[in-house]
């Protein structure tokens, strides 16, 4: 502008100085927003990152969340494995107690069959021996009548 002249009642001076100001405070405005823009852009590295970190957790919680449930359904195996096998055992005890005294009843059934089997024999061993005395005792009374014949048969002469 031309020395002198002046614009609504503003020097050029002023105007200059009042430009510079204006060009100062938006290039001090130009830094800000570049250094606003370098902190959103970190911010947004940061989201980024944590959003991953988030998703990351979420899938870690889901496993995890699987998991527990796993071991939830483990325990619970574990838990009918123990009842059948404590209810296995009952049984088996039961069973070997039913054996052991069926067991014991037929050994005691074949001790009372084998003594009287035992008392069988002796009686009939006793009632051979009685026979066998009584055979003895008719044989001796045989034997002695036909000794006795013998010798009446010796006594008896036989004249002719």
């Amino acid at each position: 502008m031309e020395s002198g002249r002046t614009f609504k009642n503003y020097t050029p001076e002023e105007i200059d100085r009042f430009l510079d100001k204006i060009i100062n405070q938006v290039e001090i405005m130009i830094e800000d927003n570049k250094s606003k823009v370098r902190e959103i852009v970190l911010k947004d590295k940061k989201i980024e990152e944590l959003e991953k970190r988030l998703s990351d957790l979420s899938r870690i919680q889901e496993k995890l969340n699987h998991y527990e449930r796993m071991e939830g359904t483990l325990n619970r195996a574990i838990m009918m494995a123990q009842k059948t096998s404590d209810q296995i055992k009952s049984t088996a005890h039961k069973e070997s107690e039913i054996i052991l005294e069926d067991a014991k009843r037929n050994a005691n059934r074949i001790v009372n069959e084998s003594l009287l089997k035992a008392e069988k024999t002796e009686m009939e061993a006793e009632a051979l021996k009685r026979n066998i005395v009584i055979f003895k005792k008719r044989l001796r009374n045989i034997i002695e009548n036909q000794l006795a014949m013998v010798d009446e048969i010796e006594e008896v002469d036989f004249k002719y």
